[in-house]
């Protein structure tokens, strides 16, 4: 379904005020809103993926020797490359199984999934600012507790990971009420984009950072990944009720222009609901089951690669913890084929080069099929053959092109999140079983499995996908709206 975002409303205050000129924009109270949430979204990606990498710091290799010809060697060393890899277990402390380390990756979506509906009717009730703020802070506190609990009991660990998934499964919904209210028709698209792509940053700084502390971070190295992740997070929750508010009128800051410029912008009334969500037609909806399979495969693959990439360089890769950085890579190739996704689909559907419907399908296939044939390329791969690991690299890029596909589709992203959260909860625990050993002949059969669920994708989306506005989307009144599922206020066609 197809956002248009024309305003009469917005065109009509342009004609009428001839200093537009003197409103603020990159210094403007909407822009800093956009500026902070981003480095929210960092953030919160920052509590949600630190464990994957600190994980493998934590946990004693327990069979890091092995016999060859009567001489033990070491298993976490590459044959054939001369660096030594037993930094990887020299501040380990505990003697956590496969079984437990994939479960406690699993249990952050057990809370994650609860709140994906739930967060939008927070934000309309509460104020997205004050939802987005508290969930920080709790994500925050859980994460500095991290440590301590993790040396007490391992349930604890459980705990606290769902308690997190349970706050920071309220940001998302928040933030599409926030910018409800904050975003100017003709804007709206470069300010949530540059909020969305902090998910992408926050993973590469993660990542890219987690292995030079577990290394010569404080508290045995890992300790310090958790300790500096949430206390970032707690700073930036001090900034966040400092910088915004909720709506334009209620900034003190802001100045009179801007005020009336946002306001005259918005093309619906922000204080009442108009119309109601159609529940029944959404289950009826082919292209809705197009977009939610199309999510939930696309996030399999996703998913299996945040909890276990790290886990994958070390017991395949062999790499030296000095150069996880390198897990960062895919993600960025991730964050540019996404943002170039969205400007060459426009670009096409503007000149009438395809339809829509087929500019979304097409996106979608090429999307799975490359992301399909570059996972089964890397299942191949050892720690002999470490340039190939480009591979993984281009496997994730090409995942990143469905934000121009299925992922553009925000009015229904409640929902199609809601069923796409499963795989985060059932990945890491089928990664882990496939590897008990981790072997490169096991992890071949995790991405096996992430290409199957990709070909999965490719078919569904390609066969039911539409481009066009569904009726079920439209009201019976004189205006045409769209109801955001998460209670956020409905956007007009």
């Amino acid at each position: 379904m197809e956002l248009v975002e024309e305003n009469d409303k917005h065109d009509t205050y342009l004609q009428q005020n001839d200093k537009t000129q003197d409103i603020p924009c990159c210094c403007s109270q909407r822009w800093i809103l956009a500026y902070t949430s981003f480095f929210g979204v960092v953030l919160v990606y920052a509590v949600r993926v630190n464990l994957s990498v600190a994980i493998v710091c934590m946990v004693k290799n327990v069979n890091s020797t092995t016999e060859l010809n009567g001489t033990s060697i070491d298993s976490n060393t590459c044959p054939g490359h001369a660096e030594s890899q037993t930094v990887f277990n020299k501040h380990a402390e505990f003697d956590w199984d496969k079984t437990t380390r994939s479960s406690i990756l699993a249990s952050f979506f057990y809370g994650y999934i609860c709140t994906q509906v739930l967060g939008g009717w927070f934000a309309d009730r509460y104020g997205g600012r004050r939802v987005f703020g508290v969930a920080m802070a709790v994500s925050s506190v859980c994460t500095i507790l991290t440590p301590v609990c993790a040396r007490t009991s391992v349930i604890l660990v459980f705990v606290l990971r769902v308690i997190i998934g349970l706050a920071t499964g309220t940001v998302f919904p928040a933030m599409q009420s926030m910018w409800g209210r904050w975003a100017p028709s003709l804007e709206r698209s470069k300010l949530m984009t540059l909020t969305s792509v902090g998910t992408m940053f926050g993973v590469v700084g993660t990542f890219a950072s987690s292995g030079y502390l577990c290394e010569y971070g404080f508290d045995n190295g890992w300790g310090s990944i958790f300790y500096i992740t949430g206390g970032f997070s707690c700073i930036w929750v001090v900034v966040w009720f400092i910088l915004t508010r909720d709506t334009p009128s209620e900034h003190p800051r802001i100045s009179s222009q801007e005020r009336d410029y946002i306001i005259n912008s918005i093309e619906f009334d922000t204080t009442k609901r108009t119309s109601k969500v159609p529940w029944i037609e959404f289950a009826k909806s082919p292209a809705l089951l197009a977009c939610i399979t199309a999510h939930m495969c696309n996030n399999w693959t996703n998913y299996t690669l945040l909890t276990s990439l790290p886990d994958f360089m070390k017991s395949v890769m062999k790499f030296n913890i000095k150069k996880w950085s390198l897990t960062a890579l895919p993600y960025l190739c991730q964050a540019v084929s996404g943002l170039a996704a969205g400007q060459i689909t426009d670009l096409i559907r503007s000149r009438k080069i395809l339809s829509t419907t087929a500019t979304r399908r097409s996106t979608g296939a090429i999307a799975f099929t490359g992301a399909a044939v570059f996972l089964v390329t890397t299942g191949f791969m050892s720690c002999d053959h470490r340039d190939m690991a480009v591979a993984l690299s281009l496997a994730v890029m090409f995942t990143g092109l469905n934000r121009a596909a299925f992922i553009i589709r925000w009015c229904t992203f409640g929902i199609t999140n809601t069923f796409a959260t499963v795989p985060g909860m059932i990945a890491p625990i089928i990664a882990g079983a496939l590897t008990p050993n981790d072997t490169s002949e096991e992890w071949r059969n995790v991405f096996y499995v992430c290409a199957a669920f990709c070909i999965l994708g490719t078919l569904v989306f390609g066969g039911l996908a539409r481009g066009e506005v569904q009726e079920w989307a439209k009201d019976k009144s004189e205006d045409v709206w769209i109801e955001t599922t998460s209670n956020n206020p409905p956007i007009k066609q």
